[in-house]
């Protein structure tokens, strides 16, 4: 049985629903996806996001406060947990030596600096979690698991650390965050969902960036994985502008990270090569 606060119920979903994640204080990337969910006629009732609102980017004051006037459904990620509670680091537990640490130790007090009390108080009011129903399953949105909310669970991640959070939940579908990479897989009438992130490419030699859309037409479940281009230009310019990690700047364009400290071998090896 899961013993955790702070879950939302949001009750029953119909029709079409975009999921996003990770918009890592991005504003060019938070733009192009709401003049998506704009072309789709999606109300802010029909949009989720995963967490993570604010990392590595230059405008997160300007992220959150757009995510908080578009009223859309969002769960708090490690960096809104960590913010809203006055840490000192992004909770992601990097490796002390490794780039990830390093450069989080430029873009997470720049963050932290820019960031205002009204956006903190608004940090305070997200869920950690949320639970729905959707296409006749019961659903829930976590960032990176039930235990951890920075923990990175991937498409190779075993699928028994994933049926216990299934388990855990009692959930059927789980709308999940954090791993910056899209995948879906479905096992025994489960689904595990991650509509990937907005705020950095895939590490697929693209500067796409990607989002998730789901229906219940006809009673089922049906989702695809969808990418999209944005003025990455201007977010590395600012991300430079304003003295940000200088290789984070370079994956907007590239495509590529600049390491694959996190990655799980399966992964590693498929950096560089473009997501179908």
């Amino acid at each position: 049985m899961l013993i955790k606060r702070n879950i939302k119920n949001i009750g029953k979903i119909k029709g079409k629903l975009l999921v996003f994640g990770g918009v890592y204080s991005n504003f060019q990337a938070l733009e192009a996806i709401q003049k998506i969910a704009s072309k789709l006629h999606l109300p802010p009732t029909q949009i989720i996001c995963t967490g993570d609102i604010v990392a590595y980017c230059a405008e997160p004051e300007k992220c959150v406060q757009v995510i908080k006037s578009w009223g859309i459904h969002c769960i708090a990620g490690n960096v809104e947990l960590q913010l809203r509670s006055g840490e000192i680091d992004c909770g992601c537990n990097f490796d002390e030596s490794g780039r990830c640490n390093i450069f989080s130790r430029q873009w997470y007090p720049y963050a932290q600096h820019k960031i205002s009390t009204s956006s903190i108080e608004w940090m305070q009011s997200l869920p950690e979690f949320i639970r729905f129903q959707y296409a006749g399953l019961k659903g829930f949105v976590l960032h990176g698991s039930i235990h951890q909310t920075a923990e990175f669970i991937f498409e190779s991640t075993n699928w028994e650390k994933k049926q216990q959070n299934f388990q855990e939940t009692s959930s059927q579908l789980i709308l999940a965050g954090h791993c910056g990479l899209p995948f879906a897989q479905e096992k025994n009438g489960l689904y595990w969902l991650n509509a990937g992130v907005i705020g950095m490419p895939a590490n697929d030699g693209t500067s796409r960036v990607w989002y998730m859309l789901l229906d219940d037409e006809n009673g089922g479940l049906h989702f695809q994985k969808h990418s999209f281009y944005y003025n990455y230009k201007k977010a590395a310019n600012l991300m430079l502008k304003n003295k940000l990690p200088v290789e984070y700047a370079q994956t907007l364009s590239t495509g590529i990270w600049d390491n694959c400290e996190i990655l799980p071998q399966k992964e590693t090896i498929l950096q560089g090569q473009k997501i179908i």
